[in-house]
């Protein structure tokens, strides 16, 4: 780990989003980190939501499956901070 906070819940949707892209768009993990850049591991890590993808990754998997950016963090949003505390995410219906 590189010391920065992630939020699991939110780290969980993303993957299983980008898990159930992936399958509709008949790839293996090795497929999609060819087509994407990335590590078959990188790949792994993210669908078991034990990373949470920077910006540009998203993007890359987003083209290599040919869906919006929006399609893989679907159900996650960021709730603003209020007055005395720092904001959060907020993950919508997980199954």
């Amino acid at each position: 780990m590189d010391g920065r906070k992630v939020d699991r819940e939110a780290a969980r949707r993303v993957g299983k989003n980008l898990w159930s892209a992936r399958r509709r768009a008949g790839y293996s993990q090795e497929d999609l980190g060819d087509l994407a850049s990335l590590h078959r591991t990188e790949i792994g890590l993210l669908e078991t939501g034990k990373r949470l993808p920077r910006i540009d990754t998203l993007m890359r998997l987003a083209a290599a499956l040919e869906v919006g950016v929006e399609q893989l963090v679907e159900g996650v949003e960021w709730l603003p901070p209020g007055p005395a505390a720092s904001g959060s995410f907020t993950v919508r219906g997980l199954a």
